[in-house]
Protein backbone atom coordinates (compact mmCIF):
# COMPACT_ATOMS: atom_id res chain seq x y z
CA UNK A 1 0.00 0.00 0.00
CA UNK A 2 2.81 2.36 0.85
CA UNK A 3 4.50 1.51 -2.46
CA UNK A 4 1.31 2.30 -4.36
CA UNK A 5 0.96 5.62 -2.52
CA UNK A 6 4.56 6.55 -3.26
CA UNK A 7 4.06 5.70 -6.91
CA UNK A 8 0.97 7.94 -7.10
CA UNK A 9 2.84 10.82 -5.45
CA UNK A 10 5.72 10.42 -7.86
CA UNK A 11 3.41 10.50 -10.84
CA UNK A 12 1.67 13.64 -9.48
CA UNK A 13 5.01 15.40 -9.14
CA UNK A 14 5.95 14.45 -12.73
CA UNK A 15 2.64 15.80 -14.09
CA UNK A 16 2.96 18.92 -11.97
CA UNK A 17 6.43 19.63 -13.33
CA UNK A 18 5.19 19.03 -16.86
CA UNK A 19 2.27 21.37 -16.25
CA UNK A 20 4.59 24.02 -14.83
CA UNK A 21 6.83 23.76 -17.83
CA UNK A 22 3.92 23.93 -20.19
CA UNK A 23 2.46 26.84 -18.25
CA UNK A 24 5.78 28.73 -18.32
CA UNK A 25 6.09 28.22 -22.04
CA UNK A 26 2.52 29.26 -22.54
CA UNK A 27 3.01 32.31 -20.35
CA UNK A 28 6.12 33.22 -22.23
CA UNK A 29 4.39 32.89 -25.55
CA UNK A 30 1.20 34.74 -24.48
CA UNK A 31 2.71 37.42 -22.25
CA UNK A 32 3.07 39.95 -25.07
CA UNK A 33 -0.56 39.37 -26.03
CA UNK A 34 -1.68 39.79 -22.44
CA UNK A 35 0.42 42.90 -22.07
CA UNK A 36 -1.06 44.22 -25.30
CA UNK A 37 -4.58 43.56 -24.08
CA UNK A 38 -3.80 45.26 -20.79
CA UNK A 39 -2.24 48.18 -22.60
CA UNK A 40 -5.22 48.40 -24.92
CA UNK A 41 -7.63 48.33 -22.01
CA UNK A 42 -5.61 51.01 -20.25
CA UNK A 43 -5.48 53.10 -23.39
CA UNK A 44 -9.22 52.66 -23.89
CA UNK A 45 -9.92 53.71 -20.31
CA UNK A 46 -7.65 56.71 -20.72
CA UNK A 47 -9.36 57.65 -23.96
CA UNK A 48 -12.73 57.26 -22.30
CA UNK A 49 -11.61 59.50 -19.47
CA UNK A 50 -10.33 62.07 -21.94
CA UNK A 51 -13.57 61.84 -23.89
CA UNK A 52 -15.60 62.28 -20.71
CA UNK A 53 -13.47 65.27 -19.75
CA UNK A 54 -13.95 66.74 -23.20
CA UNK A 55 -17.64 65.95 -23.10
CA UNK A 56 -18.25 67.87 -19.88
CA UNK A 57 -17.66 71.31 -21.42
CA UNK A 58 -19.45 70.18 -24.57
CA UNK A 59 -22.48 69.15 -22.54
CA UNK A 60 -22.41 72.45 -20.75
CA UNK A 61 -22.12 74.34 -24.03
CA UNK A 62 -24.97 72.29 -25.47
CA UNK A 63 -27.34 73.33 -22.66
CA UNK A 64 -30.22 75.41 -23.97
CA UNK A 65 -32.68 77.95 -22.68
CA UNK A 66 -36.25 77.11 -23.63
CA UNK A 67 -38.51 80.05 -24.44
CA UNK A 68 -42.13 79.39 -25.35
CA UNK A 69 -44.51 81.62 -27.26
CA UNK A 70 -48.32 81.71 -27.44
CA UNK A 71 -50.50 83.65 -29.86
CA UNK A 72 -53.17 83.32 -32.55
CA UNK A 73 -51.37 81.75 -35.51
CA UNK A 74 -54.65 80.96 -37.23
CA UNK A 75 -58.07 82.59 -37.12
CA UNK A 76 -59.25 86.20 -37.12
CA UNK A 77 -56.35 87.58 -35.09
CA UNK A 78 -53.61 85.62 -36.86
CA UNK A 79 -51.93 88.78 -38.15
CA UNK A 80 -51.08 89.68 -34.55
CA UNK A 81 -49.91 86.25 -33.46
CA UNK A 82 -47.84 85.42 -36.51
CA UNK A 83 -46.18 88.82 -36.48
CA UNK A 84 -45.26 88.56 -32.79
CA UNK A 85 -43.95 85.00 -33.07
CA UNK A 86 -42.08 85.77 -36.31
CA UNK A 87 -40.45 88.77 -34.67
CA UNK A 88 -39.45 86.60 -31.72
CA UNK A 89 -37.98 84.00 -34.09
CA UNK A 90 -35.87 86.65 -35.85
CA UNK A 91 -34.42 87.63 -32.46
CA UNK A 92 -33.77 83.98 -31.57
CA UNK A 93 -31.96 83.43 -34.88
CA UNK A 94 -29.78 86.50 -34.35
CA UNK A 95 -28.95 85.69 -30.74
CA UNK A 96 -28.10 82.05 -31.48
CA UNK A 97 -25.89 83.07 -34.40
CA UNK A 98 -24.03 85.46 -32.08
CA UNK A 99 -23.39 82.76 -29.46
CA UNK A 100 -26.68 82.59 -27.58
CA UNK A 101 -27.55 83.82 -24.11
CA UNK A 102 -24.54 83.50 -21.82
CA UNK A 103 -23.16 80.86 -24.18
CA UNK A 104 -26.39 78.89 -24.34
CA UNK A 105 -28.51 78.48 -27.44
CA UNK A 106 -32.20 79.35 -27.33
CA UNK A 107 -34.85 76.80 -28.17
CA UNK A 108 -38.04 78.59 -29.21
CA UNK A 109 -41.44 76.98 -29.68
CA UNK A 110 -44.62 78.84 -30.60
CA UNK A 111 -48.12 77.49 -29.92
CA UNK A 112 -51.38 78.56 -31.60
CA UNK A 113 -54.26 79.65 -29.35
CA UNK A 114 -56.63 80.89 -32.13
CA UNK A 115 -57.38 83.87 -29.83
CA UNK A 116 -59.35 81.61 -27.49
CA UNK A 117 -58.66 81.61 -23.75
CA UNK A 118 -59.22 77.90 -23.15
CA UNK A 119 -57.05 76.98 -26.12
CA UNK A 120 -54.40 79.39 -24.85
CA UNK A 121 -54.26 77.61 -21.49
CA UNK A 122 -53.92 74.28 -23.32
CA UNK A 123 -51.08 75.76 -25.35
CA UNK A 124 -49.39 76.87 -22.12
CA UNK A 125 -49.67 73.37 -20.68
CA UNK A 126 -48.15 71.92 -23.86
CA UNK A 127 -45.20 74.25 -23.50
CA UNK A 128 -44.75 73.33 -19.86
CA UNK A 129 -44.64 69.65 -20.84
CA UNK A 130 -41.97 70.62 -23.39
CA UNK A 131 -39.84 72.17 -20.62
CA UNK A 132 -40.50 75.88 -21.12
CA UNK A 133 -38.51 78.15 -18.79
CA UNK A 134 -39.76 81.59 -19.90
CA UNK A 135 -42.93 82.59 -21.78
CA UNK A 136 -43.40 85.19 -24.50
CA UNK A 137 -47.17 85.60 -24.52
CA UNK A 138 -49.98 85.40 -24.76
CA UNK A 139 -50.46 87.93 -27.56
CA UNK A 140 -54.05 89.08 -26.94
CA UNK A 141 -55.41 90.39 -23.65
CA UNK A 142 -58.24 87.94 -23.03
CA UNK A 143 -56.01 84.92 -23.60
CA UNK A 144 -53.18 86.40 -21.60
CA UNK A 145 -55.39 87.05 -18.59
CA UNK A 146 -56.17 83.31 -18.47
CA UNK A 147 -52.61 82.16 -19.14
CA UNK A 148 -51.04 84.61 -16.69
CA UNK A 149 -53.06 83.03 -13.88
CA UNK A 150 -51.53 79.64 -14.70
CA UNK A 151 -48.02 81.06 -15.02
CA UNK A 152 -48.43 82.77 -11.65
CA UNK A 153 -49.36 79.47 -9.97
CA UNK A 154 -46.41 77.69 -11.64
CA UNK A 155 -43.98 80.57 -10.99
CA UNK A 156 -42.99 80.92 -14.63
CA UNK A 157 -41.74 84.33 -15.76
CA UNK A 158 -43.85 85.72 -18.63
CA UNK A 159 -43.46 88.75 -20.86
CA UNK A 160 -46.32 89.52 -23.21
CA UNK A 161 -45.54 91.38 -26.43
CA UNK A 162 -48.97 92.96 -26.85
CA UNK A 163 -51.58 92.01 -24.24
CA UNK A 164 -52.18 95.50 -22.93
CA UNK A 165 -55.04 95.10 -20.45
CA UNK A 166 -54.19 96.08 -16.89
CA UNK A 167 -55.87 92.83 -15.78
CA UNK A 168 -53.05 90.86 -17.43
CA UNK A 169 -50.59 91.82 -14.72
CA UNK A 170 -52.92 92.66 -11.82
CA UNK A 171 -51.96 90.65 -8.73
CA UNK A 172 -49.27 88.68 -10.57
CA UNK A 173 -45.69 89.72 -9.83
CA UNK A 174 -44.26 87.43 -12.56
CA UNK A 175 -46.26 88.85 -15.48
CA UNK A 176 -44.72 91.74 -17.44
CA UNK A 177 -45.77 93.73 -20.50
CA UNK A 178 -43.61 94.89 -23.40
CA UNK A 179 -46.47 96.93 -24.85
CA UNK A 180 -47.85 100.03 -23.21
CA UNK A 181 -51.06 99.40 -21.32
CA UNK A 182 -54.65 100.18 -22.27
CA UNK A 183 -54.88 103.04 -19.76
CA UNK A 184 -51.74 104.57 -21.24
CA UNK A 185 -53.14 104.29 -24.76
CA UNK A 186 -56.42 105.99 -23.85
CA UNK A 187 -54.55 108.65 -21.92
CA UNK A 188 -51.98 109.17 -24.68
CA UNK A 189 -54.60 109.37 -27.42
CA UNK A 190 -56.61 112.06 -25.67
CA UNK A 191 -53.48 114.05 -24.84
CA UNK A 192 -52.13 113.77 -28.40
CA UNK A 193 -55.41 114.89 -29.97
CA UNK A 194 -55.72 117.88 -27.65
CA UNK A 195 -52.08 118.94 -28.04
CA UNK A 196 -51.64 118.35 -31.77
CA UNK A 197 -55.10 118.49 -33.36
CA UNK A 198 -57.04 120.82 -31.10
CA UNK A 199 -60.28 120.61 -29.15
CA UNK A 200 -62.75 121.79 -31.76
CA UNK A 201 -63.62 118.36 -33.14
CA UNK A 202 -66.89 116.61 -32.36
CA UNK A 203 -65.72 113.14 -31.39
CA UNK A 204 -67.56 109.84 -31.67
CA UNK A 205 -66.28 106.62 -30.10
CA UNK A 206 -67.04 103.13 -31.40
CA UNK A 207 -65.75 100.38 -29.13
CA UNK A 208 -66.31 96.71 -28.31
CA UNK A 209 -67.87 96.41 -24.86
CA UNK A 210 -67.18 92.69 -24.35
CA UNK A 211 -63.43 93.05 -24.84
CA UNK A 212 -61.11 94.09 -21.99
CA UNK A 213 -58.69 95.74 -24.43
CA UNK A 214 -61.26 97.96 -26.14
CA UNK A 215 -63.21 98.78 -22.98
CA UNK A 216 -60.06 99.67 -21.05
CA UNK A 217 -58.80 102.13 -23.65
CA UNK A 218 -62.24 103.69 -24.03
CA UNK A 219 -62.56 104.26 -20.28
CA UNK A 220 -59.32 106.20 -19.86
CA UNK A 221 -59.86 108.08 -23.14
CA UNK A 222 -63.24 109.36 -21.92
CA UNK A 223 -61.83 110.38 -18.54
CA UNK A 224 -58.82 112.16 -20.03
CA UNK A 225 -60.94 113.80 -22.75
CA UNK A 226 -62.87 115.61 -20.02
CA UNK A 227 -59.58 116.84 -18.56
CA UNK A 228 -58.28 117.92 -21.97
CA UNK A 229 -61.53 119.64 -23.03
CA UNK A 230 -62.35 117.25 -25.87
CA UNK A 231 -65.98 117.14 -27.02
CA UNK A 232 -67.43 113.61 -27.19
CA UNK A 233 -70.83 113.72 -28.92
CA UNK A 234 -71.59 110.02 -29.38
CA UNK A 235 -70.56 106.57 -28.16
CA UNK A 236 -71.52 103.36 -29.96
CA UNK A 237 -70.75 99.82 -28.87
CA UNK A 238 -70.67 96.35 -30.38
CA UNK A 239 -69.76 92.81 -29.36
CA UNK A 240 -67.80 90.04 -31.01
CA UNK A 241 -71.05 88.58 -32.30
CA UNK A 242 -72.21 91.86 -33.87
CA UNK A 243 -68.91 92.95 -35.41
CA UNK A 244 -70.10 92.60 -39.01
CA UNK A 245 -72.35 95.62 -39.49
CA UNK A 246 -71.70 99.12 -38.14
CA UNK A 247 -74.29 101.04 -40.13
CA UNK A 248 -76.28 101.90 -36.99
CA UNK A 249 -73.26 103.28 -35.13
CA UNK A 250 -71.98 105.21 -38.14
CA UNK A 251 -75.40 106.67 -38.89
CA UNK A 252 -75.75 107.81 -35.28
CA UNK A 253 -72.27 109.32 -35.24
CA UNK A 254 -72.96 111.20 -38.46
CA UNK A 255 -76.30 112.43 -37.11
CA UNK A 256 -74.52 113.73 -34.00
CA UNK A 257 -72.25 115.79 -36.24
CA UNK A 258 -69.10 113.81 -35.41
CA UNK A 259 -66.18 114.79 -37.64
CA UNK A 260 -63.71 112.64 -35.71
CA UNK A 261 -64.13 108.95 -34.76
CA UNK A 262 -61.95 107.31 -32.13
CA UNK A 263 -61.61 103.55 -32.65
CA UNK A 264 -60.04 101.68 -29.69
CA UNK A 265 -60.52 98.37 -31.53
CA UNK A 266 -58.73 95.73 -33.59
CA UNK A 267 -58.13 96.00 -37.30
CA UNK A 268 -60.83 93.53 -38.47
CA UNK A 269 -63.88 95.53 -37.31
CA UNK A 270 -62.04 98.74 -38.16
CA UNK A 271 -61.73 97.60 -41.78
CA UNK A 272 -65.52 97.09 -41.94
CA UNK A 273 -66.17 100.50 -40.39
CA UNK A 274 -63.92 102.19 -42.94
CA UNK A 275 -65.62 100.36 -45.79
CA UNK A 276 -69.16 101.16 -44.62
CA UNK A 277 -68.29 104.80 -43.93
CA UNK A 278 -67.06 105.06 -47.52
CA UNK A 279 -70.34 103.60 -48.79
CA UNK A 280 -72.20 106.25 -46.78
CA UNK A 281 -69.96 109.06 -48.11
CA UNK A 282 -69.10 109.74 -44.48
CA UNK A 283 -65.51 110.93 -44.14
CA UNK A 284 -64.57 111.89 -40.58
CA UNK A 285 -61.02 111.64 -39.28
CA UNK A 286 -60.43 108.12 -37.98
CA UNK A 287 -58.01 107.71 -35.07
CA UNK A 288 -57.07 104.29 -33.73
CA UNK A 289 -54.64 102.60 -31.36
CA UNK A 290 -52.16 99.75 -31.64
CA UNK A 291 -54.88 97.18 -32.35
CA UNK A 292 -55.40 98.92 -35.69
CA UNK A 293 -51.89 97.91 -36.72
CA UNK A 294 -52.23 95.02 -39.13
CA UNK A 295 -54.89 96.58 -41.32
CA UNK A 296 -52.37 97.20 -44.11
CA UNK A 297 -51.67 93.48 -44.46
CA UNK A 298 -55.30 92.35 -44.15
CA UNK A 299 -56.12 90.10 -47.07
CA UNK A 300 -58.36 91.65 -49.75
CA UNK A 301 -58.54 94.99 -47.94
CA UNK A 302 -58.68 98.09 -50.14
CA UNK A 303 -55.77 100.16 -48.81
CA UNK A 304 -57.29 103.36 -50.15
CA UNK A 305 -59.96 103.08 -47.44
CA UNK A 306 -57.26 103.59 -44.79
CA UNK A 307 -55.78 106.70 -46.39
CA UNK A 308 -55.38 109.35 -43.69
CA UNK A 309 -56.20 107.02 -40.79
CA UNK A 310 -54.16 107.88 -37.71
CA UNK A 311 -53.11 105.58 -34.89
CA UNK A 312 -50.84 105.34 -31.90
CA UNK A 313 -48.08 102.76 -32.10
CA UNK A 314 -44.72 102.20 -30.40
CA UNK A 315 -43.05 101.25 -33.69
CA UNK A 316 -42.52 102.62 -37.16
CA UNK A 317 -40.79 100.56 -39.84
CA UNK A 318 -39.75 103.88 -41.39
CA UNK A 319 -37.54 104.78 -38.43
CA UNK A 320 -33.88 105.27 -39.31
CA UNK A 321 -32.14 104.11 -36.12
CA UNK A 322 -29.77 101.17 -36.54
CA UNK A 323 -31.80 98.69 -34.48
CA UNK A 324 -34.97 99.28 -36.45
CA UNK A 325 -33.25 99.26 -39.84
CA UNK A 326 -31.50 95.96 -39.09
CA UNK A 327 -34.70 94.39 -37.77
CA UNK A 328 -36.79 95.51 -40.72
CA UNK A 329 -34.20 94.22 -43.20
CA UNK A 330 -34.00 90.85 -41.42
CA UNK A 331 -37.77 90.50 -41.20
CA UNK A 332 -38.37 91.44 -44.81
CA UNK A 333 -35.61 89.10 -45.93
CA UNK A 334 -37.08 86.19 -43.95
CA UNK A 335 -40.83 86.69 -44.32
CA UNK A 336 -41.13 88.87 -47.40
CA UNK A 337 -43.16 91.62 -45.75
CA UNK A 338 -42.65 94.75 -43.68
CA UNK A 339 -42.96 94.09 -39.94
CA UNK A 340 -45.71 95.74 -37.94
CA UNK A 341 -45.53 96.78 -34.30
CA UNK A 342 -46.52 93.30 -33.10
CA UNK A 343 -43.50 91.83 -34.87
CA UNK A 344 -41.31 94.48 -33.24
CA UNK A 345 -42.86 93.73 -29.85
CA UNK A 346 -42.06 90.01 -30.21
CA UNK A 347 -38.53 90.84 -31.30
CA UNK A 348 -37.96 93.14 -28.35
CA UNK A 349 -39.39 90.57 -25.92
CA UNK A 350 -36.66 88.05 -26.69
CA UNK A 351 -33.89 90.63 -26.51
CA UNK A 352 -35.24 91.97 -23.21
CA UNK A 353 -35.26 88.42 -21.80
CA UNK A 354 -31.69 87.97 -23.03
CA UNK A 355 -30.57 91.17 -21.29
CA UNK A 356 -32.29 90.11 -18.06
CA UNK A 357 -30.86 86.57 -18.01
CA UNK A 358 -27.37 87.86 -18.68
CA UNK A 359 -27.68 90.21 -15.71
CA UNK A 360 -28.41 87.43 -13.21
CA UNK A 361 -26.45 84.45 -11.90
CA UNK A 362 -28.02 81.97 -14.30
CA UNK A 363 -27.07 78.30 -13.99
CA UNK A 364 -28.08 75.24 -15.98
CA UNK A 365 -30.78 73.28 -14.23
CA UNK A 366 -32.07 76.39 -12.47
CA UNK A 367 -35.68 75.83 -11.46
CA UNK A 368 -38.35 77.89 -13.20
CA UNK A 369 -39.33 79.34 -9.83
CA UNK A 370 -35.78 80.50 -9.06
CA UNK A 371 -35.38 81.84 -12.58
CA UNK A 372 -38.72 83.62 -12.27
CA UNK A 373 -37.71 85.38 -9.07
CA UNK A 374 -34.36 86.37 -10.53
CA UNK A 375 -35.96 87.79 -13.71
CA UNK A 376 -38.49 89.77 -11.69
CA UNK A 377 -35.56 91.44 -9.96
CA UNK A 378 -33.73 92.00 -13.24
CA UNK A 379 -36.68 93.56 -15.08
CA UNK A 380 -37.58 95.91 -12.26
CA UNK A 381 -34.03 97.24 -12.09
CA UNK A 382 -32.86 97.40 -15.70
CA UNK A 383 -33.26 99.82 -18.59
CA UNK A 384 -33.74 98.38 -22.08
CA UNK A 385 -33.37 99.88 -25.56
CA UNK A 386 -35.33 98.18 -28.31
CA UNK A 387 -37.10 98.83 -31.59
CA UNK A 388 -40.28 99.88 -29.78
CA UNK A 389 -38.68 102.37 -27.45
CA UNK A 390 -35.49 103.39 -25.71
CA UNK A 391 -34.86 103.59 -22.00
CA UNK A 392 -37.73 101.18 -21.27
CA UNK A 393 -38.19 100.41 -17.59
CA UNK A 394 -40.65 98.23 -15.69
CA UNK A 395 -42.42 98.77 -12.41
CA UNK A 396 -43.20 96.10 -9.84
CA UNK A 397 -46.69 95.89 -11.36
CA UNK A 398 -45.15 94.61 -14.61
CA UNK A 399 -46.11 97.71 -16.58
CA UNK A 400 -43.56 99.13 -19.01
CA UNK A 401 -42.77 102.83 -19.12
CA UNK A 402 -42.45 104.13 -22.68
CA UNK A 403 -44.33 106.57 -24.87
CA UNK A 404 -46.41 105.84 -27.97
CA UNK A 405 -45.93 107.73 -31.22
CA UNK A 406 -48.58 108.78 -33.71
CA UNK A 407 -48.48 107.69 -37.35
CA UNK A 408 -50.72 108.36 -40.32
CA UNK A 409 -51.39 106.02 -43.26
CA UNK A 410 -50.32 107.50 -46.58
CA UNK A 411 -50.26 105.55 -49.83
CA UNK A 412 -50.57 102.27 -47.98
CA UNK A 413 -47.71 102.94 -45.58
CA UNK A 414 -47.25 104.34 -42.08
CA UNK A 415 -45.70 107.77 -41.95
CA UNK A 416 -44.83 109.75 -38.82
CA UNK A 417 -47.71 112.08 -37.99
CA UNK A 418 -46.95 115.76 -38.06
Amino acid sequence: MKKILALVLALCMIFALAACGSSSESSASTAPAADTAADTAADTAADAADTAADAAPAAEAAATIKIGGIGPLTGDAAIYGNAAMNGAQIAVNEINAAGGIAGRQIEFKAEDDVCDSETSVNAYNNLMDWGMQVLVGSVTSGCCISVSAEAYKDRVFALTPSASSADVTAGKDNMFQLCFTDPNQGLGAAQYIAANMGTDYKIAIIYRNDDAYSQGIRDTFVTESATQGLNIVYEGTFTNDTATDFSVQLTAAQAAGADFIFLPIYYQPASIILSQAKQMDYAPIFFGVDGMDGILTLENFDLSLAEGVMLLTPFSAKATDEKTVNFVNAYEGTYGETPNQFAADGYDCVYAIKAAIESIDYTDGMSTADLCDALIGAFTSMSFDGTTGTGMTWGTNGEVSKLPVAVVIKNGEYEPAA
